[in-house]
């Protein structure tokens, strides 16, 4: 008889890894492939993207596919119960293992980054939402509601203000920043002008107007006043994502609190998270221990093993 394997993987909106583990915890196959969040790249090219990560996990493993023990797949696009069951469906038709959890891709972070699965997860990434999960098993979210409604605080949030503060200066009815230049070079531009054409055109270039945030951050560090507040601006943005979670379940300010956090311009980036850790004091939390998470398949394994509370009682919101 095989021994047991768990999949745990992390399909988000950007990329899809995917890990095989033995019983004991051991990381047995790792792989990537593209975007799985069915709400921007369709189902079929998200069902594609976990289908290849998962062979290709198993192929770096050495072994030949077959059903896991356990799998658990985090999520994106997946808050509303349709989309959950509509990926439990693929799975057992996938024959993935012998039994499947689907939970929300923010779950990864807070499995992933709290010492006993529960706290306060933040995720800043293209998009932007905070998680959380009380002792309990009660869950809470704000956030999350895509680059038209929400997504405050986020790479993309931060990039596109940025765009918007050259653009004033170009007109003349905002303050001259060093963005301007910084974002002319990054994208081989000659005037501001120019930025009309590179924005508005299809497709949207969101995940390109989201990496502007590393550069903002950059002529942030440089002392530049608008880069400065718009930086000030994004992270005190996350503390009100992660105050609204904490309050909604009760949460008690007077201890700490474990955080998680999550998604490229928390876990690489510097000024914004140190900003949000900043205004979420400010607003009387203390979080302590604060982990970054830069692999959320781990916490996707650890849900699959068994090693965090899962399912939650209850969920207090979803969508």
């Amino acid at each position: 008889m095989a021994d047991a394997c768990y999949l745990g993987i992390d399909g988000g909106g950007s990329h899809t890894v995917a890990l095989l583990a033995d019983g004991a915890g051991r990381i047995l196959g790792r792989a990537e492939a593209g975007p799985a969040n069915p709400l921007t790249v369709g189902e079929a090219e998200a069902r594609e993207a976990l289908r290849a990560a998962v062979r290709a996990a198993w192929a770096s493993a050495g072994l030949a596919a077959r059903p896991a023990e356990v799998a658990c797949l985090g999520l994106a696009g997946t808050g509303r119960e349709p989309e959950r069951q509509a990926a439990l469906r693929w799975a057992a038709e996938e024959g993935l293992a012998a039994r499947t959890l689907v939970v929300l891709d923010c779950d990864l972070v807070l499995a992933a980054g709290t010492p006993e699965g529960w706290g306060l997860a933040l995720i800043a990434g293209t998009g932007s939402i905070a998680w959380g999960r009380d002792a309990q098993g009660r869950t809470a979210r704000a956030g999350g509601w895509g680059y038209l409604l929400g997504d405050e605080g986020s790479g993309y949030a931060l990039g596109l203000e940025a765009l918007r503060a050259v653009a004033r200066a170009a007109d003349g009815a905002g303050p001259a920043t060093a963005l301007e230049a910084a974002i002319l070079a990054r994208w081989g531009l000659a005037a501001p002008q120019e930025l009309i054409a590179r924005v508005y055109r299809t497709p949207f270039p969101r995940p390109e107007i989201a990496a502007l945030a590393s550069l903002v951050e950059e002529v942030a560090g440089r002392g530049d006043p608008v880069a400065v507040q718009l930086v000030g601006e994004a992270g005190a943005a996350l503390a009100r994502l992660l105050d609204a979670v904490a309050r909604r379940l009760g949460l008690s300010p007077e201890g700490p609190l474990p955080c998680a956090l999550g998604g490229g311009l928390l876990v690489r980036g510097r000024l914004v998270r140190e900003e949000a850790l900043r205004a979420a004091a400010a607003l009387g939390w203390k979080l302590e221990p604060v982990v970054r998470v830069e692999e959320p398949a781990l916490g996707a394994l650890r849900l699959a093993r068994g090693e965090a509370h899962y399912p939650p009682v209850q969920s207090t919101w979803e969508y």
